[in-house]
C-alpha cells in the first residue's frame, strides 16, 4: 500500500528516530454544496421541511353574459424535504499509542478535521446523487427542451454540441442567462481539451487559446463553454443502470448543468444538526473516542434548473 503500515505501529514510537514529516492523503476539492441553497428556517420539532408551491396564473376563453366562469386553484401543493440523512465519523486512539507514538499530538489535532471533512465529502456525494431524482431513462422534457440525455460525441463522450443542447433546453425553460454552472466529470476535461476542432473556432472567443493552454486551471476550467462555467469534480455520479435515447448508460458519469442563478437553483438542503465533534474517555478499554454526528436532508427543488448529461468515462 504505497509503502504504508498498518497493524503494527512499533516503527513509530520514540525511541526510535523518525522524520517530523506527515504523509497526507490528497484530497479533492469539494464545491457542490456552494450551489445547494441551504434552509435555515427548520423546524426543530419536524423531520421535515415543507415549502408551498404556488403555479401560474392561466388565461381562458368564455363567451361573455351567460356562461360560467372558470376558476382554478393557483397553489401547486408543497415541496416536501425529509431530514434523514443522519451521519457519523468515529475514531479511536490507545493510550499506549497516545504514550509511545512520536507524532500523538499531530495525529489527535487532525482527528476533528479529518472527520469534518469525511462528512463533507459524504454530503458531496450524495448531492451528486440527486441527479437521480430526474425521471431515469426519460429526456424529462420542460417546453420541448430536453432535461437528460445522452452525450452525443464519439462513443457517446460529451462535446459541445452537448453544451449547445442544455443552453438551449435552459433557455426554452426560462432559465436565467447567469450563473450557469456545470460540474462534470475529468474525462469530459480531457476530451474538451483534446477535441481538434476548437484550433479553428473563430466566431466563439470563449476558446481562444484552448488547446495551447489546456482548458483547466485547478478545478475550474478557465473557460466559459456556451454560457456554462465549467467545473470539474471527482464526485460526479456514475449511474448503475439506465438507458436512455436507446443508449446503455451503465457506468456512465452524470454531468450535471445547473441554473445557480439565485433562488433558481435546482437543490435545497437543511441541517437539523450541523456536524458536531466530541471526544470522551472509555476508562475500561484505555482508549479515547473521538466521534462526529450530524444530520441533514437535500433534495431537488427545481426540476427546470437541472441538465443531467450521462457521458462515457472511457477516453
Amino acid at each position: 500500500m504505497s509503502g504504508e503500515k498498518i497493524g503494527n505501529n512499533s516503527v513509530l514510537i520514540e525511541d526510535d528516530i523518525q522524520s517530523s514529516m506527515i504523509k497526507q492523503t490528497l484530497e479533492s476539492e469539494l464545491m457542490a454544496t456552494q450551489w445547494v441553497d441551504w434552509l435555515n428556517e427548520f423546524d426543530k420539532g419536524s423531520s421535515n421541511f415543507r415549502i408551498p408551491s404556488i403555479g401560474k396564473a392561466q388565461v381562458e376563453d368564455y363567451a361573455g353574459d351567460g356562461e360560467a366562469l372558470k376558476f382554478r386553484p393557483l397553489d401547486k401543493g408543497e415541496f416536501v424535504m425529509n431530514i434523514d440523512q443522519f451521519k457519523q465519523s468515529g475514531n479511536f486512539i490507545t493510550k499506549d499509542a497516545q504514550e509511545d507514538l512520536h507524532y500523538a499530538s499531530q495525529l489527535v489535532a487532525s482527528i476533528a478535521p479529518s472527520q469534518t471533512r469525511a462528512i463533507a465529502e459524504e454530503l458531496e456525494t450524495n448531492i451528486m446523487k440527486l441527479q437521480g431524482e430526474q425521471t431515469t431513462g426519460a429526456t424529462n422534457l420542460i417546453n420541448g427542451g430536453k432535461h437528460r440525455y445522452a452525450a452525443t460525441g464519439a462513443s457517446n463522450t460529451i462535446g459541445v454540441e452537448d453544451f449547445a443542447r442544455a443552453n438551449l433546453s435552459f433557455n426554452l425553460a426560462n432559465v436565467s442567462a447567469n450563473n450557469r454552472i456545470a460540474i462534470v466529470h475529468p474525462s469530459v476535461a480531457y476530451t474538451l481539451e483534446t477535441l481538434t476542432n476548437l484550433t479553428n473556432v473563430s466566431n466563439n472567443p470563449h476558446f481562444e487559446g484552448v488547446v495551447a493552454e489546456g482548458m483547466t486551471s485547478g478545478m475550474r476550467f478557465v473557460k466559459n463553454v456556451y454560457g456554462f462555467d465549467v467545473y470539474v469534480s471527482n464526485f460526479v455520479d456514475i449511474i448503475e443502470a439506465e438507458t436512455l435515447e436507446t443508449v446503455n448508460c451503465a457506468g456512465f458519469a452524470a454531468n450535471m448543468f445547473i441554473g445557480a442563478n439565485g433562488e433558481e437553483g435546482p437543490f435545497k438542503g437543511a441541517w437539523a444538526r450541523m456536524p458536531v465533534f466530541k471526544s470522551w474517555e472509555d476508562h475500561d478499554r484505555e482508549i479515547t473516542k473521538y466521534s462526529t454526528t450530524s444530520r441533514y436532508g437535500t433534495k431537488l427543488y427545481r426540476d427546470e434548473s437541472l441538465i443531467v448529461v450521462p457521458s462515457n468515462i472511457a477516453v
